[in-house]
């Protein structure tokens, strides 16, 4: 008996050269629809799906594959003498191959016109039943998901007269997995349209990118995917123009350094070394948020990752030119500034559209056996009562200092500090085990620019160590979270020395 394969696609790339070749090698082709059109019309004799089944296309062709005709033709044992008795006493023919994939249902959902009943619509039933059907039974059927196996699928079969049994089994894991990545991305549609925050499940899907070359250290293997219908303004999503290859470090610190400035409406640059800020400017260009970036911290901008919500000009090229950089990110650079930065040979230049961000996304970090879920932290100055406890209310100065380094410091690894001056960051502590310590490494990389200076904190003070530390070093006001039991200490100490202190009552934590 001939061998037999069922056709039915939506992305119908290399489908018909692949089928045409099965067809010189002797393989009858059923087929489906729009499938079995495009089949026909390059000139493949081609089975209706009706005249296997004898039942009709029916309910908009809700119904066409659902019937023990094909799923016994799927799941039959070849071996077993009683599923094969039962194939012939039913007029069973086999089915050796099944090249599926599946609705659109990504590519629909992602219309802006889309609608829920267009949605609903594209949700495929009769495919991933008959991808399962093979997977489970891949002994005897190869199915076939994935347009890039369709030639390592003839070679062997060219070569050997057969699909071998090791590439069926890769086969069938790799339908499963996208039956389940499928299947996961219709549950996280359905599940936002209920509105349900943390569901009973988590089912998620990422899609790879790219294998990377190792992760944090050589000796680790690493990979980069990306998720479907994720945040557009995204590391994820972002074009690289020029330079090698991201490693893992670079993604995690790119990701990083895009975060701060998304946070800024004027022009804003944030220069990130091992994921923490250690420079921030803002301004009225974007030559000149990248010189007060860079004046905050000149020294640890080597080797560094920038990353800016404006168009890179040449000006700003050329500074940029001046120093070693792993990536420059920025929603676009002028062709002078691209003339002038691909000069250097190993450099990243990434473009990411800011004014496509979406802020409402979940975090997900793995732990050993398991996972954390969370909101991004998206709460603006905005969204927070804030409150003057102190004798002194900050100057207008002084407000825009604050609300710049509050910005600034929900970035920062914690324990953590942000002192702020001239729309710049001039010190920040970082990750310390208590927060006087991360105020005094801030204080000391400020040097005499602490005088005058804003400082932020990302948690309230436990003690007023903190903000008598800060007043010795020239700090005039203060933006915390407050809550503490103690924070009428911390509002006394400020006010022995003048400084203004505002409390948010909201805690940016980053760990």
């Amino acid at each position: 008996m001939n061998k037999r394969a069922l056709v039915s696609v939506s992305d119908k790339t290399g489908i018909v050269e692949f089928v045409q070749k099965l067809e010189a090698l002797g393989v009858e082709i059923i087929s489906t629809g729009g499938t079995k059109k495009a089949l026909q019309d390059a000139g493949v004799k081609v089975i209706g799906i009706e005249e296997v089944t004898g039942f009709p296309e029916m309910m908009d062709g809700r119904v066409k594959t659902l019937h023990p005709v094909i799923h016994g033709g799927l799941l039959a044992v070849r071996d077993n003498e009683e599923h094969m008795a039962s194939a012939k006493e039913h007029s069973i023919g086999l089915i050796d191959f099944v090249i599926v994939n599946l609705y659109p249902f990504q590519a629909t959902i992602e219309r802006p016109d889309a609608t829920f009943a267009d949605a609903i619509e594209n949700i495929d039933i009769g495919g991933p039943s008959m991808i399962r059907s093979a997977a489970k039974n891949h002994a005897s059927v190869s199915v076939i998901v994935d347009a890039a196996d369709y030639g390592v699928v003839v070679e062997e079969l060219e070569t050997a007269g057969e699909v071998s049994s090791d590439l069926k089994r890769k086969l069938a894991a790799k339908a499963f997995r996208h039956t389940a990545a499928y299947d996961a991305l219709i549950g996280e549609y359905l599940t936002k349209q209920v509105g349900e925050d943390a569901p009973e499940k988590l089912t998620i899907t990422y899609n790879r990118k790219q294998m990377l070359r190792y992760g944090e250290n050589p000796h680790q293997m690493a990979a980069f995917y990306e998720r479907p219908l994720g945040n557009p303004a995204s590391i994820a999503n972002a074009k690289q123009l020029h330079g090698k290859e991201l490693s893992y470090n670079n993604i995690n610190d790119a990701d990083a350094a895009l975060a701060v400035v998304k946070d800024f409406k004027e022009p804003a640059v944030s220069v990130i070394k091992h994921m923490n800020p250690c420079g921030v400017g803002t301004g009225e260009t974007v030559y000149e948020a990248f010189m007060k970036a860079y004046e905050a911290d000149p020294v640890s901008i080597f080797g560094g990752i920038v990353a800016s919500n404006r168009t890179i000009d040449g000006p700003t090229a050329e500074k940029l030119k001046e120093i070693f950089l792993e990536i420059v990110i920025a929603p676009d650079f002028t062709e002078e500034a691209l003339t002038i930065l691909t000069e250097k040979k190993n450099i990243r230049l990434l473009t990411v559209n800011v004014k496509d961000n979406q802020p409402f996304e979940q975090r997900i970090t793995t732990v050993s056996g398991g996972a954390l879920m969370q909101e991004t932290d998206t709460l603006s100055f905005e969204d927070v009562t804030v409150t003057n406890p102190t004798k002194r209310e900050p100057s207008e100065d002084e407000w825009n200092q604050l609300k710049m380094a509050w910005k600034v410091v929900k970035h920062v690894k914690s324990n953590a500090i942000v002192l702020g001056k001239a729309d710049q960051t001039i010190g920040i502590g970082a990750g310390q085990m208590n927060r006087v310590g991360s105020a005094k490494i801030a204080i000391e990389q400020a040097g005499e620019k602490a005088q005058g200076s804003v400082l932020a904190s990302d948690a309230f003070f436990p003690m007023s160590d903190t903000v008598e530390t800060a007043a010795k070093a020239g700090i005039t006001a203060i933006i915390q979270p407050g809550g503490s039991k103690r924070d009428q200490e911390s509002i006394d100490m400020a006010d022995k020395y003048g400084i203004a202190m505002v409390f948010t009552g909201v805690r940016h934590f980053k760990h």
